[in-house]
C-alpha cells in the first residue's frame, strides 16, 4: 500500500523528478506506533476546572483492534475525570528517535473510555499483564478496574510536514507493520555496523550525496534515513526492491541493495 503525505510545512527536502516511493498508509503507521508503545499521554475533561484538559501519564495494553485498555483506579483523578465524562485523546510517541523530537513520528487517539464489558474482562486483563507483567501486584485490588477505548477518530504525524487524519474503520482494519517486533533491532545494527552502506544507498537509491547517513524507520516496503549533506540535514525514503515480512528477508534485501550499489559505483 502507499500513502500521499498531508504536506502542510518543512518537507524532507527539494522535489525531484524521481517516482513516489511506496510508503505505509497513515492507518497502518498509526496502527504500528500504537502497538510498538507501551505508554502515551491520556488527555481527559476535568471535573474539577470545567471544559479544560487533564493530562495523565498512562501505560496502555492493546485489542486486536488496536483499541487501548488502561488499568486505573478510583482514586485517580483521571478516573474520575471519565466517570463524569467518557470523552478523552491518547497521544502515543515515537520513542529513541536520536534526532529532534518533533521530527518524530506520533499519533493521537480519540474516543470514549468506558469500562471493559464483563464479556471481555478476561481478554483485556491477558492483553494488559502481557505488556505490563509488574501489574499483577495490584491488577486484583478492589479500587482497580480496566477502562477500554472506542475509537472514533485518529491523527497522525510522520514528522516535519507529514500529518493527516485517519478514520477510525481505516485504524480498525488495518495491522501492524510486521517488521514492528524487530523494528529496533534493525535499525541499531544498521546504524552501529554498516553507516557507509547507509550512505551508499542513499547515493545509488535516492540520488542524494551524503557525508552520513542514519537509519530512522524500516518497514516491509523500506525504510526511511536521515542524512548530512552540504546543503543541511534531509530525509529520505528507500524502496526495498521487493516487500518483506521478517528480519532474515530484511537483511537478505539489504544485502542484494549494497551489492547492486557498489557494481553501480565501479
Amino acid at each position: 500500500m502507499t500513502n500521499s503525505s498531508s504536506r502542510k510545512h518543512a518537507g524532507p527536502g527539494p522535489a525531484t523528478d524521481l517516482p513516489p516511493v511506496p510508503e505505509l498508509t497513515f492507518a497502518e503507521r498509526a496502527r504500528t506506533l500504537a502497538y510498538l508503545g507501551r505508554m502515551g499521554s491520556l488527555s481527559t475533561l476535568s471535573r474539577k476546572q470545567p471544559g479544560f484538559p487533564f493530562g495523565s501519564v498512562m501505560p496502555y495494553g492493546l485489542d486486536d483492534h488496536g483499541r487501548p485498555i488502561f488499568l486505573i483506579s478510583t482514586m485517580a483523578m483521571h478516573t474520575q475525570n471519565l466517570q463524569a465524562d467518557p470523552h478523552a485523546s491518547l497521544l502515543v510517541t515515537q520513542q529513541d528517535t536520536g534526532g529532534e523530537p518533533l521530527g518524530a513520528s506520533r499519533v493521537t487517539l480519540l474516543g470514549n473510555v468506558l469500562p471493559v464489558p464483563k464479556p471481555d474482562l478476561a481478554e483485556a486483563r491477558k492483553l494488559y499483564l502481557e505488556r505490563h507483567a509488574n501489574s499483577r501486584y495490584w491488577v486484583d485490588f478492589e479500587d482497580f478496574s480496566f477502562y477500554r477505548m472506542d475509537v472514533v477518530d485518529v491523527y497522525y504525524v510522520g514528522g516535519f510536514g507529514v500529518m493527516g487524519w485517519v478514520s477510525a474503520s481505516d485504524y480498525d482494519r488495518s495491522q501492524p507493520d510486521p517488521l514492528a517486533d524487530s523494528m529496533a533491532e534493525i535499525i541499531q545494527h544498521m546504524n552501529a555496523d554498516h553507516k557507509d552502506a547507509l550512505v551508499m544507498l542513499a547515493r545509488t537509491f535516492a540520488h542524494i550525496d551524503s557525508t552520513e547517513a542514519t537509519m530512522t524507520t524500516v518497514d516491509r516496503l523500506g525504510f526511511h534515513v536521515r542524512l548530512k549533506t552540504a546543503e543541511g540535514m534531509r530525509g529520505a525514503r528507500i524502496a526495498f526492491l521487493r516487500e518483506v515480512s521478517n528480519q532474515g528477508q530484511t537483511r537478505k534485501v539489504l544485502v542484494e541493495m549494497v551489492q547492486q550499489a557498489r557494481s553501480q559505483a565501479k
